[in-house]
């Protein structure tokens, strides 16, 4: 082991990164791409696969002990990424009382890249409330969905806009250990906010693409935020020079 960096624990805070299930989309895409203008594919949810990885999942997150770890649980406010909150994290029963599972917050932040694509647009809340009654959707300031665009996708800049908003949000929070169950897009792009304080080698493994229901574990520490523009965050295809923001470490 070559140890680099020492850092106070208070510093840190460990955070896994899921995401969601196979949904009906995913299987669609596989077919012919052109089916994610489909608006039959609208806000799509888990298919009986998706289903089963979530239940896997589930069963792995409790024998490992991480169930009773995390204390916070962010998802986006799209229904297969709810049903793979609730499905990993959540009370089987549903029932609020219950204090086995840690809170689960929906944030617009964490939803999938906005405009176009039908599978990306949320319902109303009050639909979504009466669906999954355990998850906090107190952040959420519309019914409606006034994020999704038809006619225009939101760019990659965007999204990493988004990441450095998370991230900024994630770290003013108390909890110590966090889930953020989301999309593979936004999850990759979470971690290009930072991962330009990783070696080569691990940035390429931590920032590939996540498969369905694939958690990955990562540690970030407070070394000072600075205030960023768009050109100081790394996209997949530019780098730039190192920063002293939050480091980014992955743990296997």
């Amino acid at each position: 082991m070559d140890a680099r960096f020492l850092y106070p624990l208070e510093s840190c805070k460990i955070i896994h990164l899921l995401r969601h299930g196979q949904a009906v989309h995913n299987v669609e895409a596989e077919k012919d791409r052109n089916a994610l203008l489909s608006p039959r594919l609208f806000d799509a949810p888990l298919t009986d696969h998706g289903h089963q990885q979530v239940e896997n999942l589930r069963e792995r997150v409790v024998s490992s002990g991480l169930l009773k770890r995390v204390e916070l649980v962010v998802t986006s406010p799209l229904f297969r990424t709810m049903q793979t909150a609730i499905g990993v994290f959540g009370n089987e029963s549903e029932q609020p009382s219950m204090t086995s599972s840690p809170p689960i917050l929906a944030l617009e932040v964490a939803r999938d890249r906005n405009g176009v694509r039908p599978p990306d647009m949320r319902r109303n809340v009050s639909e979504y409330q009466t669906l999954f009654p355990t998850i906090d959707f107190s952040q959420i300031e519309s019914e409606e969905d006034n994020l999704w665009r038809p006619d225009v996708r939101e760019s990659e800049e965007e999204i990493l806009a988004r990441g450095l908003e998370f991230m900024k949000w994630l770290w003013k929070r108390p909890e110590k250990e966090v889930a953020v169950v989301s999309h593979g897009i936004v999850l990759q792009h979470m971690l290009y906010v930072f991962a330009n304080d990783c070696d080569e080698s691990i940035r390429n493994e931590l920032c590939k693409r996540f498969a369905n229901c694939e958690i990955r574990t990562v540690v970030i520490v407070d070394k000072g935020l600075p205030e960023y523009t768009y050109g100081d965050l790394i996209s997949p295809r530019k780098e730039v020079s190192k920063n002293d923001g939050v480091f980014i470490e992955e743990i296997s």
